[in-house]
């Protein structure tokens, strides 16, 4: 059964970063990637409204672009990345906003993984994450996402974080796609406890014997660390292990409350060092 991966790409450093993580991650699996652009017309709005119509020149001008950078892209992995017999490549090129066309996307071809850049073009060092990453990450609640700095390393990962308040339940099905990549990679499940309170409470005892049959399968550990901040306990956890990926569930109102809003992704520090699974909750 051949899986199907979801690469956006605006031809930036940061994308083909990700394009070239992804095929790492999925080497020895059989792979549809469907490698999408998303253009627009220029900046001007007005004018962009009034001649985004196919046919139009403005409009056939960004699609030849679209489609010259797709046709790119085919062929530096021709000569940059050795030809893995598994592997197939589509491509698309559609006028749309950019979230919508991923959404679109995930549901018309039953997608079960994006992988893409945390920054595009602009590439600015005030953010974290651009706009496009932060609106997949949180809008895009029926397909996880694995969102790739660009100075991550190309590596599979062997250490993966998962943060947990203990405050929630998790179901397996949540989480199959992090135990699917840990089973691939030999990864081994750092289950990372930030807290206020010295003891589990009854209701988190539940939740951490749950995880345990949940990860029974694969290799997992327990730590615990005593900060106010959870973006900085993640951030100095990874840190200091060199792990290789950080994973959690975005549930709504529940440990990060909506983790991946503007503000907060602005304070993370671990995102530039490693790639983020987001994964989500199924009862959203």
């Amino acid at each position: 059964m051949k899986r199907k991966i979801l690469l956006p790409t605006d031809f930036s450093k940061n994308s083909w970063h990700a394009i070239k993580y992804a095929l790492e991650l999925y080497k020895n699996d059989h792979c549809d990637f469907y490698i999408l652009n998303v253009f627009t017309a220029p900046k001007n709005i007005m004018e962009s409204l009034m001649n985004s119509e196919p046919g139009s020149e403005l409009y056939e001008l960004e699609k030849e672009k679209s489609e010259k950078g797709l046709v790119k892209i085919l062929d530096l992995l021709k000569v940059q990345v050795s030809e893995n017999q598994k592997h197939h490549f589509k491509t698309i090129s559609i006028f749309n906003d950019p979230l919508e066309a991923i959404k679109n996307i995930v549901e018309k071809e039953d997608i079960e993984m994006i992988v893409m850049g945390t920054k595009g073009i602009t590439n600015s060092r005030k953010v974290a994450y651009g706009s496009t990453a932060i609106y997949v990450m949180e809008k895009v609640r029926n397909c996880p996402v694995i969102v790739v700095p660009e100075i991550a390393r190309h590596i599979l990962p062997k250490e993966i974080v998962f943060p947990t308040s203990y405050k929630t339940h998790y179901k397996r099905r949540e989480l199959n796609h992090l135990i699917e990549i840990a089973k691939k990679c030999d990864s081994n499940i750092e289950i990372l406890h930030v807290f206020e309170e010295e003891k589990l409470d009854k209701n988190q005892e539940q939740h951490k014997e749950m995880l345990k049959e949940i990860f029974e399968d694969v290799s997992y550990s327990f730590h615990e660390l005593s900060i106010n901040s959870v973006e900085a306990a993640i951030t100095i956890f990874v840190e200091s292990r060199d792990s290789d990926m950080v994973a959690f569930i975005n549930k709504k109102h529940a440990f990060f409350g909506s983790i991946l809003t503007q503000p907060l992704v602005k304070e993370l520090g671990f995102n530039s060092l490693v790639p983020i699974l987001v994964m989500h909750d199924l009862r959203n």
